[in-house]
């Protein structure tokens, strides 16, 4: 597949070296280990260590229908802040590098919530950190993940660049677990906090070095002309490839934002065992099948593909309901081969959404896709909190008590609740996701004409920023 479109058509879409892509990757990295610990701690801190279960569940699941309403805004207004910014610094690197030192912060506080019977007050500082927080990682990933289609055309290089995040995003994700689980069997909950303020100042650093070693292509900015915010979300969903793909999407993120957000509860109360040996069960397949995918989608087909590693996903969770506690590790490693198409392959397809965007509207405008998709996803990260808190609370769940656990006194029904929002429910989101990807339509001879229409639109764009800045030449020397 070395010999792209690009290539055949005589124009040459920017190619980047292994440390380039090492490069890219470390802001995957430094936001994993932010938002991998978020994910695998948020729940447990909630319900086991601010005890907001039982009586206090309520407080959950008002703090999720709230934080839910915020993503609906936030995204979409940052994706079209983003996209119609003229700044001559640059319309994304400039948003992601200022918002990454205010991401780390807020990310920080989270932690420092008062272990109080006041169940209220606790409430209020979890909703207004997590917001702050949310805000931050909006801002910084909403923008990198708008710059992947922006900085290349060719397919198999932003397959590339999607690897190397995957990869560095699954090794902070590794340490989001890991830090977290062995500072908090120490005593009491200082040590915990102090393992977060690191994770917020590391996390921080490797974000900003990625935007030092990245620059934005300026044709994008200078000789697009933005659409109106009422154009610009008409035409958003009008899109049908943008519509299937979002709405797979969703599946995605709650199956994700479930699985992370339980891990812990798997090892305490169902295996009974070192989380280590359920990461280990997950992320080794994870990490060797992303090395893989490139292979399986130049031979499948980005969607095909997706499909297949979905398939073996959506089983390996179908069987972690039922089967016996030892073989809760090999569910977990089919579990981890199927993860690895949503990690990998799903914004390869927003690239391609966004190229076909592009040719109907003239206009480049990956953050607005990302923003709305935002938009309509986000609500899935929210269900996935509130479902743990539910299903514990009908199953009688004991809290623990100064960081210890306690005898639960309907063992069975806990155990079951686990493996449900675990396994269950997002084996059965990842095989509604097959379906929906059925009717792609990016995909095949279709996908083939916008790959090459798109780079002679691009090599336009290209030719008119040369004369804009011819044209400016005379003018500066005139000054």
């Amino acid at each position: 597949m070395e010999n792209s479109t690009s290539e055949k058509l005589g124009l040459t879409p920017p190619k980047f070296t292994a440390k380039q892509r090492v490069h890219w990757g470390l802001a995957s990295f430094g936001g994993s280990m932010i938002s991998g610990t978020y994910a695998s701690l948020l729940s447990i801190f909630y319900v086991d260590y601010l005890g907001l279960v039982g009586p206090y569940a309520y407080l959950v699941i008002i703090m999720s229908i709230i934080y839910a309403v915020w993503n609906a805004f936030n995204d979409p207004l940052f994706g079209f802040l983003s996209d119609r910014s003229k700044s001559k610094k640059g319309r994304r690197i400039p948003f992601m590098r200022y918002t990454a030192p205010f991401l780390g912060l807020s990310f920080i506080l989270v932690w420092f919530a008062p272990i109080s019977p006041d169940k209220i007050f606790v409430f209020w500082w979890m909703l207004v950190t997590t917001v702050l927080y949310d805000t931050g990682y909006t801002i910084v990933f909403l923008i990198y993940s708008a710059l992947l289609p922006e900085i290349t055309e060719d397919e198999q290089e932003r397959n590339k660049l999607s690897v190397f995040a995957s990869f560095f995003s699954l090794i902070g994700m590794i340490l989001g677990f890991l830090i977290p689980d062995f500072f908090r069997k120490e005593q009491g909950i200082f040590p915990l906090q102090m393992a977060m303020i690191a994770v917020g100042i590391v996390g921080t650093l490797f974000i900003l070095y990625t935007t030092f070693k990245f620059k934005e292509r300026p044709e994008f900015t200078k000789v697009d002309e933005p659409l109106k915010i009422k154009d610009a979300i008409k035409h958003t969903f009008k899109s049908k490839s943008f519509i299937i793909l979002v709405a797979a999407n969703f599946m995605s993120i709650f199956m994700q934002s479930l699985i992370i957000g339980s891990m812990f509860y798997l090892a305490d109360y169902v295996t009974q065992s070192s989380s280590i040996l359920l990461l280990v069960a997950v992320f080794v397949p994870l990490i060797l099948g992303i090395w893989m995918v490139p292979k399986l989608s130049a031979k499948f087909g980005v969607v095909r593909a997706d499909q297949i590693l979905l398939i073996i996903g959506a089983t390996g969770l179908l069987l972690l309901t039922f089967v016996p506690t030892t073989i809760i590790y090999l569910s977990l490693a089919l579990a981890g081969i199927g993860l690895v198409g949503p990690l990998v392959l799903t914004n390869v397809m927003f690239a391609q959404v966004i190229d076909e965007d592009e040719l109907k509207t003239g206009v480049r405008r990956e953050a607005i896709y990302f923003g709305i998709n935002a938009f309509i996803t986000k609500p899935a990260q929210s269900v996935a909190l509130a479902l743990p808190a539910i299903l514990l609370t009908l199953a009688h769940f004991v809290p623990r008590i100064d960081g210890v656990t306690q005898t639960q006194t309907h063992p069975a029904d806990v155990d079951f609740a686990i493996r449900t929002f675990m396994g269950l429910i997002p084996a059965i989101a990842l095989y509604i996701e097959v379906l929906i990807l059925q009717f792609y339509p990016l995909k095949g001879e279709y996908l083939a004409k916008v790959q090459k229409e798109i780079l002679v639109l691009h090599d336009e764009k290209h030719a008119k920023l040369m004369e804009l800045e011819k044209q400016q030449k005379p003018d500066r020397n005139q000054q």
